[in-house]
């Protein structure tokens, strides 16, 4: 440990060595930096109301940029009190351990520390390419035929591939990187081995669309992206819009006032209609409270998300958080972004044809029998499995609740009973009261289930349409914040008349980078964005919503492809009696 100090707000913290917060990491701890202070938050991961997942995705990182946009200024005073330390200069990030990163404990050779520091820090500027190249090192002579992209290149250093691939010349196998179109690929390669060489196209296709990930230049993305941040704040767009919310309040009111007198009527599937629509609306709002964009009081805005989605909605607002803001973090990593993670019935990247381990689920998304079924005919049914998406969230919410996965320390422990009380609530209303009490027969009940939740399709249209079109890769450690929600994430265009509809997840984009700017303030945000992104040369994706669902579709068809040719390559060896399956 470095002997430097230094005193900051009347305390003293010592400056920290990279290397001795590596060994730190090494030994357990969850070190993270913040406004160029080191924080110990081990002692938070069972207190954090957004759940320790999203805490494990920022291990050995500089989280300044997230933790600033996802808290508020009275969270960010709290945090002060788990400093332990302080870094000089620019922090070059670690790959995170829940991400796979390896630390070294420690070592008294300085000379071999200093060579393997160099080696790790390129195993993180492009993980997806370096998990594909342990594997296919380790597994090349005994599992499957050696591939042409990485086996045949394993001289190359890792800052020489680094070099080479930021510099726009892509990888060692330019030619047959290059070469990579929908044709099964000929000669002697496994399936495994194809698809190593799309990870790498995927790769080089970001990076010269997108600025690099060098540290010059995503250091000024960084630095335009906070002064964003404060001419935001100057226009007081972090102010909510309360008359706007008495307007939505009014249309909930209505559409539940419709369910219930059609209910009486005995029109059950109009009244469902507007239950459906009711739920669909309640959403957005509970959305907005979960990420304090109303009241900005923590207690006051999850007392109103619980009240929509737990009593209203039978959905588990913790639940929402735990999720949701892990997403926030790894936004469209195949790996550990639950929202994408819909095996066996989605694959949005050929990645997960390999039976990928989803960090957030701790359980491997097999690429099985069913898996294969279901992705080979993605495209065609991606709008009937959303029909039922609804359930599913349901079973996510009880599986949160009942396992307990939430905090069960701190300000925000007891809002799992709370939460518990509101689906007793919900079920006894609408389970009992609407289903088993007004409804006469079990047809009309089973029509009632399926037309109120079918209805909230368009919204999970919505929430799949912001990323499911928009890119997989992961440049790495190097990339900044900003670069990656904008890389990521698409908004979609539409007239200000029909932004009620879309509820504020048309700014998908900007909500991104601004989590807590109230969805009322989107709009006059965009602007700001767009100016933003003109100036750092940053592709700001705008898209109208018939053209958006044309981009989902034809990346679920392209990923259904790539399983075919998979699928071919295996059969192939798999005749020449050299197949020996996929590996992990």
């Amino acid at each position: 440990m470095a002997q430097a100090k230094n005193r900051i707000g009347g305390r003293t913290y010592p400056v920290l060595s990279r290397r001795e917060i590596e060994a730190q990491i090494a030994e357990g701890r969850k070190l993270i930096i913040v406004d160029q202070h080191v924080l110990k938050v081990d002692g938070w991961l069972k207190y954090h109301p957004g759940g320790d997942k999203a805490i494990m995705h920022m291990v050995g990182r500089d989280a300044t940029d997230e933790v600033n946009c996802l808290h508020s200024p009275e969270a960010r005073l709290m945090m002060d009190k788990y400093r332990i330390g302080r870094i000089e200069g620019r922090w070059k990030n670690f790959l995170p351990p829940i991400q796979g990163g390896k630390f070294r404990p420690r070592l008294s050779d300085g000379e071999q520390e200093e060579e393997e520091e160099e080696e790790e820090y390129d195993r993180g500027l492009f993980p997806q390419l370096a998990r594909s190249e342990a594997t296919a090192s380790s597994s090349a002579s005994a599992s499957r035929s050696p591939s042409p992209v990485f086996d045949s290149h394993k001289a190359e250093t890792g800052s020489g591939l680094r070099n080479r691939l930021a510099a726009g010349q892509g990888s060692p196998s330019a030619t047959s990187l290059s070469s990579v179109d929908d044709a099964a690929p000929e000669g002697p390669i496994d399936g495994m081995a194809h698809l190593d060489v799309l990870t790498r196209k995927e790769i080089k296709l970001d990076l010269a669309k997108y600025p690099p990930p060098d540290p010059a230049v995503q250091d000024a993305i960084v630095e335009k992206y906070r002064l964003l941040h404060e001419r935001i704040k100057a226009e007081g767009l972090y102010d909510c819009n309360y008359w706007a919310y008495a307007v939505e309040s009014a249309r909930y009111v209505t559409f539940f006032g419709l369910m219930v007198l059609f209910l009486r009527w005995k029109w059950y599937a109009a009244s469902a209609f507007f239950l459906g629509v009711f739920w669909h609306q309640l959403v957005f709002t509970a959305h907005d409270a979960a990420h304090m964009g109303i009241t900005h009081n923590f207690q006051i805005d999850s007392l109103i998300g619980v009240f929509i989605a737990d009593f209203l909605g039978g959905l588990s607002i913790g639940w929402w958080k735990r999720n949701h803001n892990v997403h926030h973090i790894v936004t469209n990593s195949p790996e550990h972004d639950p929202d994408i993670e819909h095996m066996p019935f989605f694959a949005i990247s050929h990645r997960f044809l390999g039976s990928l381990r989803s960090s957030y689920y701790e359980r491997v998304m097999e690429y099985d029998a069913a898996a294969k079924f279901f992705i080979s005919l993605q495209h065609h049914l991606y709008y009937i499995v959303l029909l039922f998406g609804r359930f599913n969230l349901y079973r996510l919410s009880w599986v949160y609740l009942i396992m307990g996965q939430g905090p069960r320390k701190g300000a925000a422990a007891w809002h799992r009973w709370v939460e518990i009380a509101g689906q007793v609530f919900f079920w006894t209303w609408f389970g009992y009261g609407v289903l088993y009490k007004s409804i006469d027969s079990n047809w009309s009940r089973f029509v009632y289930v399926m037309v109120s939740h079918m209805v909230t399709t368009p919204l999970h249209v919505q929430i799949t349409l912001s990323h499911f079109a928009m890119s997989t890769a992961d440049l790495g450690v190097g990339e900044s914040f900003p670069q990656r929600m904008l890389r990521t994430t698409m908004d979609v265009d539409c007239p200000p008349w029909l932004d009620f509809v879309h509820g504020g997840l048309q700014f998908q984009a900007i909500h991104h980078l601004f989590p807590r700017i109230p969805r009322h303030n989107l709009r006059r945000t965009q602007r700001l964005v767009q100016e933003f992104c003109d100036e750092v040369g940053i592709p700001y994706a705008l898209y109208g919503f018939v053209d958006g669902n044309k981009h989902v579709v034809g990346r679920l068809a392209d990923v259904s492809r790539q399983a075919a040719i998979l699928a071919k390559c295996q059969s192939v060896l798999a005749g020449a009696g050299t197949g020996h399956g996929h590996h992990h």
